[in-house]
């Protein structure tokens, strides 16, 4: 790494990192999210790479990175620029352009990518029906269309499906100095007011020998959170039912998170269906006494009914 003056008209930092890597921006045409994801052999690749915004759009910024393409390239757009005219306007601005590897999506599927003819072989890309996947230092020039096709023929969610895009560039030779990290964002596709709500992947593995692995495992975590999240909600609301099919759906996806579990559980008693609560909470007390210990705090936050009884058959399962 080393600094450079830049002549950039918009301020663009010139700080420069040497992020050699994978990845993909996308735009799901139902629900109208944004999502991002990247692998490479460098630590954090993630926190400098990916950039998206609600109801605005995506860049994904690497090979010699200057981050300044995903904050500006968001304000380009959210200024009403279409991804290409933002793309276009940083390049022409950058006297480094061929050093850089950057693709922008924006709010109506608008995609441009941006391969520098000095970025270090095997580099390229592929522009898909609002999608982009690039690719930079790889072992072959066969990753970026292994993802392409992967991207296109995957089903499931947004996040399921760059996953996917990932495995399948890793799968064809990936980076050429082998796996560190990797990262996965998705936003909303129109900012609620809550920033917290609007982004419901923001994963990132910085330093693992096997980072995919790792973030797929997170995935799955985190669309059982989602759900209880969405618990929660319901229990605030006092929407039993409504609580305990999110619990379940969460206690489905995450079997052996003792906070899963739990939550299942306490969804069941306000249910009045204690017999069907006791073996979970019996399952998570083996494991960790300290759930007990939690328990009767519950009643001061109305979270379970004020009754010694109950929670003394509760506490003793």
């Amino acid at each position: 790494m080393r600094p450079e003056k830049t002549n950039f008209s918009f301020g663009m930092s010139r700080s420069q990192r040497p992020m050699h890597t994978y990845s993909i921006i996308a735009r799901d045409p139902e629900t109208g999210k944004f999502g991002a994801a990247v692998q490479s052999h460098w630590f954090a690749v993630g926190t400098i790479c990916l950039w998206a915004e609600p109801g605005i759009g995506a860049v994904a910024t690497q090979a010699l990175v200057d981050p300044g393409y995903g904050k500006l390239g968001l304000e380009l757009m959210r200024a009403g620029k279409s991804a290409p005219d933002a793309l276009k306007g940083l390049l022409a601005a950058d006297e480094f352009r061929e050093t850089r590897q950057v693709a922008v999506i924006d709010s109506m599927g608008l995609v441009m990518a941006h391969t520098g003819g000095k970025t270090i072989p095997a580099a390229g890309h592929h522009v898909g029906k609002e999608y982009s996947v690039q690719a930079n230092m790889m072992l072959n020039d066969r990753v970026w269309p292994a993802m392409a096709l992967a991207f296109e023929t995957a089903t499931g969610d947004l996040a399921g499906r760059m996953m996917a895009t990932l495995e399948a560039g890793q799968a064809a030779g990936g980076d050429v100095r082998g796996q560190q990290s990797a990262a996965l964002v998705v936003v909303t596709g129109e900012p609620t007011g809550r920033p917290w709500t609007d982004r419901t992947f923001d994963l990132r593995v910085d330093d693992h020998p096997r980072p995919l692995e790792e973030l797929r495992r997170l995935i799955v975590l985190q669309r059982a959170y989602n759900h209880m999240n969405a618990g929660d909600k319901a229990m605030e609301h006092r929407n039993h039912p409504k609580a305990l099919e999110e619990y379940g759906a969460a206690a489905g996806l995450a079997p052996e998170n003792l906070e899963v579990v739990y939550w299942h559980a306490v969804a069941l008693v306000n249910m009045q269906r204690l017999d069907d609560a006791l073996p979970l909470f019996r399952s998570v007390f083996a494991r960790d006494r300290s759930w007990v210990t939690l328990t009767p705090r519950l009643v001061a936050a109305e979270l379970i009914p004020d009754d010694p009884q109950l929670i003394k058959r509760i506490c003793e399962a």
